[in-house]
């Protein structure tokens, strides 16, 4: 269940950076996402390269498997590194968030 509202939590993230809506169906979701990265790569390449850069994708392994996988649709390969992206960062950022249960003497 948490794994299904990070997932619609990235939804909601990335719908307003490539302006799409999130649906219901991940799936159709998805395949949006990549419609629209196809459409930067062929039309505003710097735009997506900057929207990669602030989500933090890394490019070695944007490269690594888009070699990997030639011949595959680019816009899907990217979609999926950028939601898994998404992902790991609210994973750290629940694994590392802070409890409210200290005391507020305990506090920094």
């Amino acid at each position: 269940m948490a794994e299904q509202n990070n997932i619609f939590l990235v939804q909601q993230q990335l719908s307003a950076e490539f302006n799409i809506q999130p649906v219901a169906r991940y799936e159709d979701w998805m395949r949006e996402l990549a419609a629209v990265i196809n459409y930067l790569i062929q039309t505003d390449f710097t735009r997506l390269v900057n929207i990669l850069y602030r989500l933090d994708v890394s490019e070695l392994r944007l490269k690594q498997l888009l070699q990997q996988e030639a011949g595959t649709n680019a816009g899907e390969l990217i979609a999926t590194l950028i939601v898994e992206r998404q992902l790991e960062k609210i994973n750290i950022r629940n694994r590392y968030r802070t409890s409210n249960d200290i005391p507020d003497d305990e506090k920094w």
